[in-house]
């Protein structure tokens, strides 16, 4: 039935996830629950289409039992229930189009304060976030306000603080998430976000000789597809000339009222995009900015009023992370500031308009819409094979028992246990070649020789391990050009040199952008980890940290024993799938000893070698 806004019901503290919508259909008046970020877009006299989604019209108004769109000269604007989407990504093994594993999403629009819990937590990890605290918190009790990172309690009543709002959000500000279905217990329901807001009021462009361009996207677009856009800022201003007696937090409140009624853009903005550290490099960034496409288009986020044309972002990380080009994004040019903006066309006009200004100016001429480049290169890759020719080691324990307390040697004798020499035969007239480029996993037993094999391999490239990797017979040879890295936990491990993880991955590669890339390689892309000292890294990161360490010293031969011990299965194999594929990419050899199948699966090694019982063999 067709009905007549007439109001909203918004309380402050909480309308991100609660407030009410009043419309009436001349008859009767209906509260509708929603969240207060939708609700607040309407303004009286408008016309909605409103339906229940139960025969019975008694039943009390739910956030889930009704639909809202709003009536436009178009048609119908859907707009509750929220908008959500559900999508499988596939990952493959490499060089292969046979799936690994799948990540099941649901994207979603923010709707319960849970969800803003989240959003707090994920909003301490985004690269542009510069304030110490970034939410504010109310107590329904005494009013109070705290501003904090995590859910404090109250200092006064001693409850739970109630979320209000993000500190550096807008009024104008929607959320969508992307939640994990079909997870293991211990991984997070929501593992990222994206912030979309109206087009920034004012741009000017910067060129590289200096020149500022002013109202640089008037120049591009129609005036409509920017403005009138949100800028309660202006309001404001003319607010306080017009009502200087007015205390200045209610003029502020009646300055975003009046910003909300008058923005009406064909534009829209992606103002943040974080993906839960654990998850990057790994395609959900790009699943959930293209999920952020579809909703502004379906939704016309964030008015919901004119249909979008253009979707833009000014992100300075777009220079060291090519994910919103992956997307289809065009780079047109820099702000006054000095930062990246680009561009995503929702329809064919706005498409023109980019080639067209791509074409005829002469800075776009020269990048052509790509702002990324990549500085990571491949090392020069080992001139031949590995050779392991006829090679014999054996190892030899003398047990005593002179040193232990009587009780314990007579224990010991009880059992016939007394001074012996024990030999153990390791390998034995071992022969084996690994060719240039390989990835082999080396899988056996613990004790069976996989350490071993990669100490006397380790020590042949120039790594000195002693007499506990010299062969008794036969030998090892390595191409004259090796350059070996090596990490054996707790033995021989890259170094940190107590400086932060970036300047000791940007001090191997001296250059930041290829440091960068290594880290999100790695699946450290989080810039708080950036700054983090080893003592500030869990296990399992310092582990992650290490593999970038190896291929920041540019070896064309890296060797791992014990590859991810210290993490949890899902993350394990979403590390060695991205290990496997920066190794070929970068031309090195690389040789793991591990135990773990899903890691062995997920590196999908050109070889698999079952050591034991004194010989290699391959799996077949």
């Amino acid at each position: 039935m067709r009905c007549q806004v007439t109001g909203h019901d918004l309380q402050l503290w909480r309308y991100r996830w609660y407030g009410r919508l009043l419309v009436s259909d001349g008859v009767r008046n209906y509260a509708l629950p929603m969240t207060g970020t939708i609700a607040q877009w309407f303004q009286p006299g408008e016309i909605v289409e409103f339906s229940r989604l139960s025969a019975d019209k008694e039943e009390p108004l739910g956030f889930d039992n009704y639909m809202l769109a709003r009536v436009s000269d178009d048609g119908l604007i859907p707009v509750w229930p929220v908008w959500q989407d559900e999508q499988q990504l596939v990952r493959t093994l490499p060089l292969s189009d046979q799936p690994l594993y799948t990540y099941r999403l649901r994207f979603r629009e923010a709707t319960r304060e849970s969800d803003f819990l989240a959003i707090v937590d994920f909003e301490q990890h985004h690269y542009a976030a510069e304030e110490a605290e970034i939410a504010r918190w109310y107590c329904p009790d005494d009013g109070r306000v705290v501003v904090a990172n995590a859910q404090p309690f109250c200092p006064v009543c001693h409850r739970p603080m109630r979320f209000a709002d993000l500190v550096d959000a807008t009024r104008a500000s929607r959320f969508l998430l992307a939640e994990l279905l079909d997870r293991e217990p211990y991984e997070p329901s929501v593992i990222g976000y994206v912030r979309v807001d109206p087009p920034l009021p004012i741009m000017h462009r910067r060129l590289p000789d200096g020149t500022i361009v002013r109202d640089i996207r008037r120049q591009i677009f129609p005036p409509d597809w920017i403005s009138p856009t949100y800028w309660p800022v202006v309001v404001y201003r003319r607010l306080r000339k017009e009502h200087p007696d007015r205390p200045a937090r209610e003029l502020w409140a009646m300055a975003e009222a009046e910003a909300l009624a008058q923005c009406n853009t064909r534009g829209a903005r992606i103002a943040r995009v974080v993906v839960h550290p654990d998850y990057r490099g790994d395609g959900l960034g790009v699943r959930l900015v293209q999920a952020a496409l579809r909703w502004i288009h379906d939704r016309r986020i964030p008015e919901m009023r004119q249909a979008k044309d253009i979707v833009e972002t000014v992100a300075l990380m777009a220079r060291y992370n090519p994910f919103f080009e992956r997307v289809g994004f065009r780079y047109l040019w820099d702000t006054a500031s000095g930062r990246p903006v680009l561009y995503y066309a929702l329809t064919p006009d706005a498409q023109t308009r980019i080639d067209h200004f791509l074409a005829h100016d002469e800075v776009g001429q020269q990048h052509r819409g790509q702002l990324y480049r990549a500085r990571l290169d491949p090392v020069e890759p080992l001139a031949g094979s590995i050779v392991i020719d006829h090679v014999t080691k054996f190892y030899r324990t003398t047990l005593s028992l002179r040193a232990l307390p009587m009780s314990l040697q007579q224990l010991l004798r009880a059992f016939g246990v007394a001074r012996r020499t024990m030999t153990k035969t390791v390998f034995r007239r071992l022969s084996l070649e690994i060719p240039p480029r390989a990835i082999v996993a080396l899988v056996g037993a613990s004790g069976s020789g996989k350490t071993t094999l990669l100490r006397m391999i380790a020590q042949a490239a120039g790594e000195p391990f002693g007499s506990v990797a010299q062969p008794d017979t036969g030998r090892v040879l390595v191409p004259e050009n090796v350059q070996v890295a090596v990490f054996f936990p707790g033995e021989r491990e890259p170094l940190f040199e107590g400086v932060t993880l970036l300047e000791a991955v940007w001090r191997l590669t001296n250059d930041e952008v290829a440091a960068l890339e290594l880290l999100n390689a790695v699946g450290l892309g989080d810039a708080l980890l950036f700054r983090a000292t080893p003592g500030q890294l869990s296990t399992g990161q310092r582990e992650r940290a290490r593999l970038a360490l190896l291929f920041a010293s540019r070896a064309n031969l890296i060797l791992i024993d014990e590859f991810a011990a210290h993490l949890d299965p899902s993350l394990a194999r979403r590390v060695a799938r991205k290990l496997s594929e920066l190794a070929r990419r970068l031309a090195v050899t690389v040789i793991v000893a591990t135990h773990r199948p899903e890691v062995v699966e997920a590196l999908a090694p050109d070889h698999t070698l079952v050591v034991g019982y004194g010989g290699v063999r391959p799996l077949t």
